[in-house]
């Protein structure tokens, strides 16, 4: 098993950016970031693998980065350019199993409490 910490949640105006944290109490080889904004599901905004592979939402392109630390088991996200579309609660997860690191919730057996993040126009 794995607990997951996420931290770095705040309130922003649009345009602003926000750095997001999750320590993992052990290495993994798959780990994320999702989303859920109220009355939606929890959707998937980046991934990265134990080879440092990653993918994103096309809806964060450009403007987001997904980053690891191996030494300290430390997962971020950084976020420039916040849209308003961009609240909602930010959910670290992980897996052990390496098959192909994506974005679809299945994949990931580890979930973290979760970190809000709400960007006002």
């Amino acid at each position: 098993q794995v607990q997951l910490v996420e931290s770095g949640g705040g309130s922003v105006q649009a345009g602003r950016s926000l750095r997001l944290s999750c320590e993992a109490s052990r290495s993994t080889y798959c780990m994320g970031w999702f989303r859920q904004a109220p009355g939606k599901e929890r959707e998937g905004v980046a991934t990265i693998s134990g080879g440092g592979s990653t993918t994103y939402a096309d809806s964060v392109k450009g403007r987001f980065t997904i980053s690891k630390d191996d030494a300290r088991n430390t997962l971020s996200l950084q976020m420039n350019s916040l849209k308003t579309e961009d609240t909602g609660m930010y959910f670290c997860a992980a897996d052990f199993r390496t098959l192909l690191c994506t974005g679809v919730r299945t994949r990931f057996s580890y979930w973290g409490q979760g970190t809000q993040v709400t960007v006002s126009s």
